[in-house]
């Protein structure tokens, strides 16, 4: 009788491990796409020895080895987010835009940011918070002969970003503090937590220290931002009766994640930390980026200066009033065509450079044959992006050069028709294409061609013998200059 019960238990035990070997072997059959090596029940094992900041040079080896697998249609069966092993471990919910997976939270959720802090009416009350965001940026370019410009990029978008997310004015210290948090969660996480990819059942025990600086970082970040919910949440109470305050603005991206409710779950508003995750992703996704674009861009002006030279002199053509010069690239000056080589100057830089080197993966909600391979139900798919915008193919020998012409129409006067929406073909797409496209595709090129142009404007950008720019890379949360740039700016006026 035992000798049976044993037999029947292995059997059982034996079963599930028989179903994923037979099921692997009928996708083998089928041909799925080349990758690193894995194991049934356990996953990739490259994450053993390597953290997410390595996954490009290995996914480059594959593509010299294998070459490219074209992917444009399908968008909504590739809308769906693989969910990280740490979110469970964590804690941490996935109930913000970027992790949610395709359906009614995710739409509402997109459709609240887009709607009611990120449209046109809304980005233009913000007009002031960026007016003095940009006084606060030159004045940090002008404390050093050779400043680090990554820095003050970061703490001047932080600056912005943190305005817009709190609807408050906050002084040095403070803002410093949530990007000192922010940074330290993104940093962490990206080369720290890649580990639990494999067998967490396991890997939560044996790097259990890892996941308790973890937390430890994630409670940093609450108690920062829920006490600036909290006075949010007493503003809005408040209504017309709430006392005027110079730092504080009447609008900001708290205030309608207080109003949603989550119709599925009974109407329930978001909790605290739900609110704390989707401040998080906004702080991260408006300042990084936008960071990252502007020294890339800079560091091309500076090397190469015809370009910042024919860029300075359509500021000029374009901002010089009827007496006088007026004294920043005001918003109404680089609408719609007013500037084509501003946004050519912009688009080259993100096409050359994009900020992320692959969108966020996507996961596949069924099984797909792409180019003649399997895809199936529940794979990660990525995108390389830099590759896409580096391809000789598509944009010939100068491919690795910085020619920002390549986006104007013939005579230079005029932007040519550039399809960043993926909506035609894919040539380049920084801020990913299709459904899961960058809601805030219009402010970062908003933010890009304002602090560009009145940086232009104000200084010349100069290389320095000795700290030359260089071109390496290097991968944190975004890609960024292994050097920073470190240029001479010569003031443009008394």
């Amino acid at each position: 009788m035992e000798k049976s019960s044993l037999l029947l238990a292995g059997a059982l035990l034996l079963l599930p491990l028989l179903v994923l070997l037979r099921n692997a072997a009928t996708k083998r059959s089928r041909r799925l796409p080349p990758g690193p090596p894995a194991v049934p029940l356990f996953g990739n094992l490259l994450w053993l020895r390597n953290s997410a900041a390595d996954v490009e040079p290995l996914l480059l080896g594959l593509f010299k080895q294998y070459g490219p697998i074209a992917l444009i249609r399908d968008g909504v069966a590739l809308s769906d987010r693989p969910r990280a092993a740490t979110s469970s471990l964590l804690g941490v919910t996935d109930n913000i835009i970027t992790r949610a997976n395709y359906g009614p939270v995710w739409r509402l959720l997109r459709r609240n940011l887009v709607s009611e802090t990120l449209n046109h009416a809304r980005v233009k009350q913000f007009a002031p918070a960026r007016a003095w965001v940009r006084r606060v940026l030159l004045e940090k370019l002008r404390e050093e002969e050779n400043p680090n410009v990554m820095e003050a990029f970061q703490y001047s978008m932080f600056c912005l970003l943190v305005l817009m997310c709190f609807g408050e004015r906050l002084d040095e210290p403070a803002v410093r503090a949530i990007e000192e948090a922010e940074r330290a969660w993104l940093i962490y996480i990206s080369r720290k937590l890649t580990v639990f990819f494999f067998l967490p059942c396991v890997s939560r025990h044996l790097f259990r220290d890892r996941l308790r600086v973890a937390h430890e970082l994630r409670m940093r970040q609450r108690s920062l931002f829920v006490p600036l919910i909290e006075a949010r949440r007493e503003y809005k109470r408040l209504g017309r009766q709430a006392p005027e305050k110079e730092t504080t603005f009447q609008h900001s991206y708290v205030d309608t994640l207080l109003d949603v409710t989550l119709p599925d779950e009974g109407n329930r508003p978001l909790t605290n930390d739900e609110i704390v995750a989707l401040c998080s992703e906004f702080l991260n996704a408006g300042t990084d980026t936008t960071s990252t674009g502007l020294q890339w861009i800079m560091a091309e002006l500076v090397k190469n200066p015809a370009v910042q030279e024919k860029l300075h002199a359509e500021i000029q053509a374009t901002c010089r009033g009827e007496n006088e010069e007026e004294e920043e690239v005001s918003e109404e000056k680089i609408e719609g065509n007013k500037m084509p080589y501003l946004k050519a100057v912009i688009l080259e830089g993100l096409r050359k450079h994009p900020p992320g080197h692959f969108v966020l993966p996507h996961k596949a909600a069924q099984d797909m044959d792409v180019g003649g391979y399997l895809v199936p139900k529940g794979a990660t798919v990525n995108f390389m992006v830099a590759e896409m915008g580096r391809d000789e193919k598509e944009w010939g020998e100068t491919a690795m050069e910085f020619v920002p012409e390549r986006f104007l129409e013939e005579g230079g006067s005029k932007l040519a028709a550039v399809d960043v929406y993926g909506t035609k073909g894919i040539k380049m797409m920084p801020f990913g294409v299709g459904r899961r496209i960058c809601a805030g595709l219009s402010i970062a090129m908003l933010h890009l061609e304002y602090f560009v142009a009145n940086m232009v404007k104000e200084f010349e950008w100069k290389e320095v013998p000795g700290q030359e720019v260089d071109f390496a890379e290097k991968r944190e949360f975004t890609t960024v200059m292994a050097k920073p740039l470190r240029p001479r700016l010569v003031p443009r006026r008394d």
